[in-house]
């Protein structure tokens, strides 16, 4: 029987017998990670039930992933505007129902929830600054295509009537088509290339309101928030799906005019407008909001709650350091590492915060043999508190997604049989 090279035992060297300590330690973390999971699953707390606890469970969540991040100064204020965005959505996860604008001037408690879609574009010259009952056409269609300019042409004329003529032509091309535009009965065209002087004129002339040159994701978000879909072609009306929504109106942010859709289709589409002092505050501020809200949505889908702070590794360890006790052979050696694995996650948060981790961590183990312990670290008073009293909250569906994900990859590690490094390339000489 031949095996794969490099699968040797350490001790004597029989392939056999590393194939047998491989698959020893793959029960015994697989073991370990049930008994965590199960430890962990008799201790959740489920409020859907209560309207008023589970949102401050949810408030609670928000502020335990804010407090690490630049808005940790203003969590509540921005947990709050996280947890009004994530609610609106009804226990959907799809987070491109939330904008996020940023918006440079004034500081971060600036920022705001707004209902609907903005758009970071202005209201042109004569185009009307108020819609109701807007129908929308978002499209992404070439408004010069009609010139001629191509590469290395050119067009000779014996007189300048003949050049008046070209252009009357690509005039009338152009029309046609800002009229096959309008056949379809809107009173708002966004586009997502540029919109010239003449086809903007004849949409100003319609009533029409023409934005050009908005961002694709711009007009992605549009299109899905009103209920449209991206055109590029104009002949069959049928076949476009048009976009809606109450009020299309300009407004201002700082010094600046942007358009905001109101009353859309997709009614818990909302714009979450950041102000700082700085792209840069305001990229991490996105960052660190963005995490909150991906949190917060999967709460909401599954609404389970567990205490944060180093207390979820801490009871998991106690469960599996006892089953580790309760098992015979050499699994209990695995399950055993399983357990001092998962303390390293408290003395990480500790050592993290500056803090003696060896001296938390034993004060923390002595509390956990206590029935129905809440302890865990507390970095602001660098002691051990009660996560149940401080409002330190994790959500139980990232906590498991993170335990089964970390005990697949040190299997899979397990079975990497050789790693083969490539020679480095050899460089010639060139002196």
């Amino acid at each position: 029987m031949s095996y794969p090279a490099g699968v040797f035992c350490c001790c004597c060297g029989s392939p056999r017998l590393a194939q047998d300590h491989i698959r020893t330690k793959r029960n015994g973390y697989r073991m370990a990670a049930e008994c965590a999971r199960n430890a962990l699953l008799q201790r959740t707390m489920d409020n859907k039930e209560n309207a008023d606890t589970f949102r401050s469970d949810l408030m609670n969540i928000a502020m335990t992933t804010l407090s690490s991040k630049i808005l940790s100064h203003d969590k509540e204020y921005f947990a709050e505007l996280a947890v009004d965005a994530v609610l609106r959505l009804k226990g959907s996860t799809n987070l491109e129902a939330i904008q996020i604008l940023k918006k440079p001037g004034g500081s971060l408690r600036d920022s705001f929830l707004a209902d609907g879609f903005i758009l970071d574009k202005k209201i042109g010259l004569g185009q009307p600054k108020r819609i109701e009952n807007a129908k929308i056409l978002v499209a992404n269609t070439a408004m010069d295509t009609d010139k001629v300019k191509i590469y290395g042409a050119r067009v000779r004329v014996d007189s300048m009537a003949k050049v008046a003529d070209i252009e009357a032509a690509e005039k009338q091309k152009m029309r046609e088509k800002v009229q096959k535009i309008i056949g379809h009965g809107i009173n708002c065209f966004v586009n997502r290339q540029l919109i010239y002087n003449f086809p903007e004129e004849l949409f100003a002339d319609a009533g029409i309101l023409a934005i050009e040159h908005a961002d694709f994701d711009g007009i992605e978000r549009l299109a899905l928030v009103t209920g449209g879909e991206i055109a590029s072609t104009f002949d069959n009306p049928e076949s476009v799906k048009l976009g809606h929504c109450k009020v299309i109106e300009e407004i201002m942010i700082g010094e600046d005019k942007l358009i905001h859709f109101s009353g859309v289709e997709m009614g818990q589409a909302c714009t979450i407008v950041l102000r700082g002092a700085s792209e840069h505050v305001l990229d991490e501020a996105e960052r660190s909001l963005h995490d909150a809200l991906c949190v917060l949505s999967q709460t909401v889908n599954d609404t389970r709650v567990i205490f944060g702070g180093g207390w979820p590794e801490m009871v998991m360890a106690k469960e599996v350091d006892e089953l580790a006790r309760k098992t015979p052979g050499k699994k209990s050696h695995a399950i055993d590492a399983f357990s001092r694995a998962l303390q390293a996650i408290p003395t990480i948060i500790a050592d993290n915060a500056g803090l003696d981790s060896a001296e938390l961590i034993s004060q923390l183990r002595a509390e956990h043999h206590k029935e129905n312990s809440t302890a865990g670290i507390d970095v602001i008073t660098g002691s051990v508190g009660d996560m149940q009293k401080l409002g330190i909250s994790e959500s139980f569906k990232v906590k498991q997604a993170i335990l089964l994900s970390a005990t697949e990859a040190a299997e899979m590690i397990l079975r990497v049989d050789e790693i083969i490094t490539c020679a480095p390339r050899r460089r010639e000489d060139r002196m």
